[in-house]
C-alpha cells in the first residue's frame, strides 16, 4: 500500500478545512406586523366594528428604520378617516375596495378628518384619551403598540345629530381608517400612510361617543442554525 493513501483517503483536505473555518452560525431574524380595530362607545359598552387591518409594509419599514435610528420623523402621528372604502347600492348591499398597501404615497381613499394621537405632540389636546401605549410582557417575543383615538360628542364639527343617516356619502359616515406617520407638517401631503382598514359604514354623529382601540403588533421571527 502507498503510504500515503490511508492520508489521502481519510484526512480532510485544505478546501474543507477551509469551509469549516468559514461555516458560521446563521442568524436569521425578522419582523412581522399585525393590526386589529376596535371601535366602540364607552358610554354605552356598544362595539361597532372589531376587526383585522392591512399594513402598508413598506412605508411600516421605513417608519420602523428611522425610529431605530432616532431620526425626527416616521412615527405614528395622526388616525385619519374617510368615507371611501365602501359602496352602498340602493338595496343595501356593501361593495368593499382593496385596502391601499402599495406606493409609498399612498392615501385612504378619500380622507375627510384626522385626529392626532401621539401625546408627545403639542396639537394633542386630550392626551389622556387620545394616546399611544407600548406594552410589553417579559418572556414575549413581541411588543403592542395601543393606540386610542377618541370622537367625542363635539367632534367633527358640522356632523349630523343622530346617527340615522340614510346618505352614506356624508362626511363624518365612516367606512375606512389609518394610521399615518409625521413626516415633517401635520396632516400635510408627504405623511405616510401606514396601515389602513375599510369596514361597514359608520355615522360619527352629535348622540354618540366613539372610541378606536388600535393595536399593532411587532413581532420578532429569528431562526438559527450553526
Amino acid at each position: 500500500m502507498h503510504p500515503n493513501k490511508y492520508n489521502a483517503m481519510t484526512e480532510p483536505t485544505n478546501n474543507e478545512n477551509m469551509k469549516k473555518e468559514e461555516k458560521k452560525p446563521q442568524d436569521n431574524s425578522g419582523i412581522k406586523v399585525e393590526g386589529h380595530i376596535k371601535i366602540w362607545d364607552p358610554a354605552t359598552g356598544e362595539v361597532i366594528v372589531d376587526k383585522r387591518n392591512a399594513i402598508h409594509y413598506e412605508n411600516m419599514s421605513i417608519a420602523l428604520a428611522n425610529s431605530l435610528a432616532n431620526k425626527s420623523t416616521g412615527f405614528i402621528h395622526e388616525m385619519a378617516f374617510g368615507n371611501g372604502g365602501t359602496s352602498v347600492d340602493p338595496t343595501g348591499i356593501i361593495t368593499y375596495l382593496t385596502p391601499n398597501t402599495t406606493g409609498t404615497n399612498a392615501t385612504l381613499y378619500n380622507k375627510t378628518y384626522y385626529k392626532v394621537v401621539d401625546d408627545n405632540s403639542a396639537s394633542n389636546k386630550d392626551t389622556t384619551r387620545n394616546k399611544m401605549e407600548v406594552r410589553h410582557t417579559a418572556g414575549n417575543k413581541y411588543t403592542d403598540i395601543v393606540v386610542t383615538c377618541t370622537l367625542d360628542y363635539g367632534e367633527p364639527t358640522g356632523q349630523e345629530a343622530f346617527d340615522n343617516t340614510t346618505n352614506f356619502n356624508d362626511d363624518y359616515v365612516f367606512d375606512e381608517l389609518g394610521l399615518v406617520s409625521w413626516e415633517g407638517t401635520e396632516d400635510g401631503d408627504s405623511n405616510k400612510l401606514i396601515t389602513h382598514v375599510i369596514f361597514h359604514p359608520v355615522q360619527k354623529s352629535l348622540n354618540r361617543l366613539i372610541q378606536i382601540d388600535y393595536t399593532l403588533r411587532i413581532q420578532s421571527l429569528t431562526t438559527f442554525t450553526e
